[in-house]
């Protein structure tokens, strides 16, 4: 009879083979994870839809569309399999046109989406590996090409509300008093389509929290780094500095704290260099509303802060026995 040892070691070459790395399975897919922020944004694509009108779910359609057509178009070009299954450029694209105003020309759009994947993304090798938030990248390229097509208050001026944070640039603090924060809360402000929803993205953020996807740090840092620094200049002078719950609720800050911060590939891995880059991207965006020429300053401050995130990430705790 042959010994169980010999039969055990027969398939020896099979159960030593390794893979590539990570070795630890979990089960979840890109297109899963594409899914999930997909869902979580639905909310406040509703809302978006609900309060700008068809013309909004028009500018999410053509963006989500332009952005997959350029993904595949790219692809192509580099000989690679097409993958745009996975919804990773679908989803870029709808995060792009939550920061366009919600009458956005439709050659606007287009070239926003298609610059989100192209100078975003491929230059740097595609998903997964640009340095910066694609869609911001997007996003400053429009905003510095076409100001006045970018611009949120002028394209919405037909629209009854206002811009809280251009009239807290423009027309100082005791402007702020026609803005209920309720009201703010629910999205009753002019914005980005999508990015100025604080409701609705916040519970989308939530429910990325709960299910894994994205983890607390970053968001609860932003917020806390939002919130002290208003704080700050708040106690300095009341009459002047707006308060740091009306910059939490004001513009795209919520937005920005859940869905553009904790972007994977931009933004560091490890819990201080998380929290680290949280708090410094929240400070920044008070500073910039404070002393920039940008009425909302979280664009620019994300961005800034995903260029510090190779340094940040080497800000890590000594290894055990490590002097």
């Amino acid at each position: 009879m042959t010994p169980p040892i010999i039969k055990a070691m027969s398939d020896i070459a099979t159960r030593l083979t390794v893979s590539p790395p990570p070795h630890w399975r979990s089960g979840r897919t890109i297109k899963g994870m594409m899914q999930a922020h997909l869902l979580a944004l639905a909310p406040a694509a509703a809302m978006a839809i609900y309060i700008y009108g068809l013309h909004a779910a028009a500018v999410i359609g053509l963006a989500g569309a332009a952005a997959t057509l350029t993904e595949a178009l790219c692809l192509r070009l580099q000989n690679r399999d097409l993958d745009i299954d996975n919804f990773n450029a679908l989803y870029a694209g709808v995060l792009f046109a939550f920061l366009l105003p919600a009458t956005a020309p439709w050659w606007l759009v287009s070239i926003g989406a298609a610059v989100t994947i192209i100078l975003g993304r491929t230059v740097f090798g595609g998903f997964g590996c640009n340095p910066v938030c694609a869609p911001l990248v997007a996003w400053a390229f429009c905003r510095l090409s076409w100001p006045n097509a970018m611009d949120i208050d002028l394209n919405l001026s037909h629209f009854l509300l206002n811009s809280p944070v251009d009239q807290l640039m423009y027309f100082g603090v005791d402007s702020l008093q026609q803005f209920d924060l309720g009201d703010l809360l629910l999205g009753h402000q002019l914005g980005g389509l999508g990015s100025s929803q604080v409701l609705a993205l916040a519970l989308g953020g939530i429910f990325l929290i709960a299910r894994g996807w994205i983890r607390a740090f970053i968001p609860v840092a932003y917020l806390i780094g939002v919130a002290a620094t208003a704080a700050l200049f708040w106690s300095i002078d009341p009459t002047m500095y707006a308060s740091p719950l009306f910059h939490i609720l004001a513009g795209s800050t919520v937005f920005g704290a859940f869905f553009l911060a904790t972007d994977a590939a931009s933004s560091p891995v490890g819990m201080i260099p998380q929290i680290l880059f949280g708090l410094i991207a929240g400070a920044m965006v008070v500073v910039i509303r404070v002393y920039g020429t940008y009425p909302d300053g979280v664009p620019f401050a994300i961005m800034v802060a995903n260029l510090l995130s190779p340094l940040l990430e080497r800000v890590r705790p000594k290894f055990f026995g490590g002097k």
